[in-house]
């Protein structure tokens, strides 16, 4: 319940420090804006029900919550990985194109970015759940975990699930090792882009911009990869039982820790980034970076 609380309470923390200190109106912190709401309703998703099976051993659901907890986990799971990798866009045009930084990033274009992940999320799972919706379920409607996982949901089907498996595959993946990629290459080009810099405290004050978003990005990735291959093993349930609770509880309690930890690192990120903020942090942007 503490665990929840804090997670709940801190990412609500983040949200209004943001929208109240004018210096924090930059691209990074209208993402992480929208981070900060997405890991309030993911771990609200899972949590409350997991707090009420542990303390009271209730682990029954309604067929109707079943299959919102079902959609919502995966929508929601879906809208961080592309919010993350709009995040590392905005990290990627930062340090490589400074200059053209508050032209290519607008409002404008930030809204779209947040705007586009929410509605991927939804039109990527929308399908599978309304296939998992139309299937029958017979026998004994147990399953082995602490929150309705689709996967378990398939084998109490009546009728033969191995292409709606496939496609939940196929849909995970594209998402996820799709996103990936993305992530990956935005980070090659800003390596290629330090290392031009001669001044090695210059490299280490930029890419200090992009340690927070690497390290959420780890730790969402290493639950969320295993989770898109559990397809391929069975072995890998209880293992995804773990990586549910890293992605649902554990990354949105460290969120607002990561992205606060060191109040230096805060005033770089927003120096060099803000485009609201008066004209001598564009000019230390510009030379820093």
């Amino acid at each position: 319940m503490n665990v929840y609380f804090i997670t709940v309470l801190g990412n609500i923390v983040i949200i209004v420090i943001i929208s109240t200190n004018r210096q924090l109106h930059t691209p990074m912190y209208f993402f992480l804006i929208n981070l900060s709401f997405l890991d309030i309703f993911f771990t609200s998703t899972i949590a409350p029900k997991l707090l009420s099976l542990l303390a009271n051993g209730n682990g029954m659901i309604s067929y109707m919550g079943c299959m919102i907890q079902c959609y919502s986990f995966f929508f929601l799971g879906a809208t961080e990985i592309l919010l993350l990798t709009a995040m590392s866009f905005d990290r990627f045009v930062a340090i490589c194109y400074p200059l053209r930084y508050t032209a290519v990033l607008s409002p404008r274009h930030c809204l779209c970015l947040a705007l586009g992940s929410w509605t991927c999320a939804f039109v990527d799972t929308i399908s599978p759940t309304v296939l998992v919706l139309r299937l029958n379920f017979c026998g004994f409607n147990r399953i082995n975990h602490f929150f309705c996982d689709v996967e378990q949901l398939l084998k109490l089907a009546c009728t033969d699930t191995r292409y709606l498996n496939l496609l939940n595959f196929m849909v995970s993946a594209v998402i996820v090792f799709g996103s990936l990629a993305l992530i990956i290459l935005s980070y090659l080009n800003i390596i290629i882009a330090l290392l031009k810099i001669p001044a090695s405290g210059r490299r280490g004050k930029s890419f200090a911009t992009c340690s927070s978003h690497l390290l959420v990005v780890f730790i969402f990735y290493v639950g969320t990869v295993f989770m898109s291959l559990r397809s391929i093993k069975t072995s890998y349930v209880d293992f995804n039982k773990l990586a549910v609770i890293l992605n649902t509880i554990v990354t949105p309690l460290f969120n607002p820790f990561i992205y606060t930890l060191r109040n230096d690192q805060v005033y770089i990120t927003t120096s060099s980034n803000s485009y609201f903020s008066p004209r001598k942090n564009v000019h230390y942007k510009i030379k820093s970076v």
